[in-house]
């Protein structure tokens, strides 16, 4: 069997998510980041001289003087990680995929598509089967899969064991969305400091109309039927720099007790988990029992993989609903680039990406 690493790239190398997805390779066992792709603005270009890097580490100095690639296909590498804007995502993409590549996509372009798995590998790890409905109907010789929204990805996240034992019939949720999640230069600071936006364009749509019903979905052999679950969403953008905070209350189709629900959040171990991938956090989800916990600058870097895990708290009866709680996340780690990450590392893992590199997720290789 060959030791090799899987070859990776990056499409939007240069913007915050980007950013991060580089970061999250650099040292990873079983991806090598080979090549880095931008816009034709930049292309060509040296990555430290078109890269204003504002992730909170240096850049990483091997990758200073690598010459920018454009976003088209032919760049030597079996996966690309997008972080491309909705805008040109979807032609790039489908480029990508119609050659042959894996694209793992944070890009809302396809979420939606009744083909193309959204995934959250702790949550629907059988949608990936939608990838060979994909090829077929598309006649593509790679694929897509994408992750969700950020704040829906740390929702869902907490739902899932809940919804899985006891049914949950509607959600109202509540936002407290970090600046960050808006890309870099993000939201002017005479529009935050000293304020709230209750408004994020195209948010609220997402988490009610779209994302947690796909999500929490069953692959039915061609398709996904959608959950029957109601929810009702506000979106707000707050002066936090990472992390997004969501209050929630919930009602079940069968009510359990405090103590059932955090015994379903304690002993959840989903597939991701199961199999050691590299960036799944052991637990999925943390509770904390502190009355003021979690909160964005103490706990959004919690858990064994900083950033990946989901972290709940604040448990208590709802006089509306059944139960109330507190969730938070991190928004360009695990709701970003990290849970595009995870996604491909599950793809290789589960013989994706062929025979010799599942042996090489098998093997647990660290170089």
């Amino acid at each position: 069997m060959s030791q090799n690493k899987v070859k990776v790239g990056v499409l939007g190398a240069t913007g915050t998510v980007g950013q991060r997805f580089i970061q999250l390779l650099q040292g990873h066992p079983w991806f090598n980041l080979t090549a880095l792709c931008s816009s034709s603005r930049t292309a060509g270009k040296p990555y430290s001289e078109a890269c204003n890097w504002i992730i909170g580490e240096n850049m990483p100095e091997h990758l200073r003087d690598t010459i920018l690639l454009s976003c088209e296909p032919g760049p030597e590498c079996d996966i690309v990680f997008s972080a491309l804007p909705a805008e040109s995502a979807t032609e790039i993409e489908m480029a990508f995929a119609n050659a042959g590549y894996i694209v793992c996509s944070n890009a809302r372009s396809y979420r939606y598509e009744m083909d193309v798995p959204l995934l959250i590998p702790e949550v629907n790890p059988e949608h990936m089967q939608l990838v060979d409905v994909q090829r077929r109907g598309r006649d593509w010789k790679g694929f897509i899969t994408t992750n969700p929204n950020c704040s829906t990805t740390h929702l869902v996240s907490a739902l899932h064991p809940l919804h899985e034992k006891f049914g949950i019939k509607k959600v109202f949720v509540s936002t407290m969305q970090a600046i960050s999640g808006a890309g870099y230069p993000g939201v002017s600071s005479m529009d935050i400091l000293d304020n709230v936006v209750p408004y994020i364009s195209g948010e609220e749509e997402k988490m009610e109309e779209k994302e947690p019903q796909k999500l929490l979905g069953k692959f039915n052999g061609s398709g996904i039927d959608y959950a029957d679950i109601l929810v009702s969403a506000h979106c707000n953008r707050v002066p936090v720099l990472d992390g997004h905070l969501e209050t929630v209350s919930i009602e079940f189709d069968s009510k359990p007790s405090e103590a059932d629900i955090l015994a379903a959040w304690r002993e959840y171990n989903p597939l991701p988990q199961q199999l050691n991938l590299p960036n799944a956090p052991e637990p999925a989800v943390i509770y904390m029992d502190a009355p003021n916990r979690p909160q964005p600058r103490l706990d959004r870097m919690a858990g064994s993989v900083p950033g990946m895990a989901t972290t709940v708290g604040r448990l208590r009866p709802d006089p509306i609903f059944d139960y109330k709680f507190v969730i938070l996340g991190h928004n360009t780690i695990r709701g970003a680039a990290g849970g595009s990450l995870l996604n491909a590392e599950l793809l290789l893992a589960q013989g994706y990406l062929g025979e010799e590199a599942a042996a090489l997720a098998d093997s647990r290789i660290v170089e």
